[in-house]
């Protein structure tokens, strides 16, 4: 799954490789690899607070807040 760096100007997108991670609220980084430039990027871990969806859109809650009932 593709997303968006919040905070980064020039909308780099971010794969995430373990969407586990993505969907777990009690993990707060995600291991996901930049795709800016024409070369692949080494996968490091990227703080889930800094990414919305390519539209913008913030991620669910239940995603990011294990203390969400819903």
């Amino acid at each position: 799954m593709f997303l968006k760096l919040h905070h980064d100007d020039d909308a780099t997108l971010v794969e995430v490789l373990d969407l586990t991670q993505l969907f777990d609220p009690f993990a707060s980084e995600v291991l996901g690899r930049s795709h800016a430039g024409e070369e692949l990027q080494d996968p490091q871990p990227v703080t889930k607070a800094s990414l919305v969806f390519p539209s913008g859109e913030a991620l669910p809650r239940c995603w990011l807040d294990p203390h969400y009932a819903g």
